[in-house]
């Protein structure tokens, strides 16, 4: 089975760059869900191995651009985006073997930033409050039922005998 490594575009959605600019809250959640099915797409298990270097070229460049997009969402001193930077700046070596280790290692560095900004977002995400009906006290319901009996009372008593 063979995956497509062409990037995926809906042309009904806005580019990512308004969102942010917007300030929309989702753009770091489609990042990192962006990044992460690149990293399945390297270290999945059903994934196949890159059969040619275009391939592998274009995975690694996907994955560079992945890091540079999380890396705006981190902390500039974090360990594994400092350890994600140092492969990106890495060269892809020659040979079948060495590109594909590669390739993986950077899957794994960029696998390490994505769980590290899902662990900041929750941190720094304060929780949504959302409205709930509140269960009226007994009292309240006694005293909305008799209201409606005295205005439906009065009302009878206004109509004309005939």
């Amino acid at each position: 089975m063979r995956l497509s490594l062409s990037p995926r575009r809906a042309s009904c959605q806005r580019c990512g760059q308004d969102r942010q600019a917007l300030g929309e809250p989702s753009v770091r959640r489609d990042q990192v869900v962006s990044a992460a099915e690149t990293v399945t797409l390297v270290l999945g298990e059903d994934s196949p191995l890159p059969e040619t270097a275009a391939d592998v070229e274009d995975l690694a460049l996907r994955l560079r651009g992945h890091i540079n997009q999380l890396g705006a969402l981190t902390s500039s001193q974090e360990p594994t985006l400092l350890r994600a930077q140092q492969l990106c700046s890495d060269g892809i070596p020659e040979g079948f073997l060495p590109s594909r280790v590669h390739l993986v290692n950077l899957a794994e560095a960029t696998q390490e930033l994505v769980v590290r900004v899902r662990h900041d977002d929750i941190r720094t995400t304060p929780p949504t409050r959302r409205w709930a009906w509140r269960k009226p006290q007994p009292n309240v319901l006694r005293g909305v039922v008799f209201a409606l009996a005295l205005a439906c009372l009065m009302w009878a008593a206004s109509v004309p005998q005939t």
